[in-house]
């Protein structure tokens, strides 16, 4: 089990930055890949970024690539979503998510856990 816990979101401009935090429980963390998704209204979740166990090997979506930026500190247990240059598309709820092995994933279905996901609302 990983438990996770999500925070950072809010509403913003388009433009703005955030910073989303996700803060795992557990013995496992560290030994897990992590990913953060995203769901607007009436879409299916959709993977925006993932990051191997040790943090040396990011994914990214096309959508966010050169704007998000994911990263994870072991020694806190924490994934971190930081996202600049906002656009009111970006506007979703955002969720963590862990996969058991240290190899990362754009897969949805690759993921075992999940957080219960942060509102990110950005207007234009």
């Amino acid at each position: 089990q990983v438990p996770l816990v999500e925070s950072g979101g809010g509403l913003v401009q388009a433009g703005d930055s955030l910073r989303l935090s996700c803060a795992a429980s557990g013995r496992a963390f560290g030994r897990s890949a992590m990913g953060w998704f995203r769901q607007a209204p009436g879409n299916e979740r959709e993977f925006v970024a993932g990051v191997d166990w040790s943090g040396m090997t990011t994914y990214y979506s096309d959508s966010v690539k050169g704007r998000f930026t994911i990263s994870r500190d072991n020694a806190k247990n924490t994934v971190y979503l930081q996202m600049n240059s906002l656009r009111p598309e970006d506007t979703a709820v955002y969720f963590c998510a862990a996969r058991y092995g240290p190899n990362g994933s754009i897969q949805l279905n690759d993921y075992a856990f999940w957080g219960q996901g942060t509102q990110v609302t950005v207007s234009s």
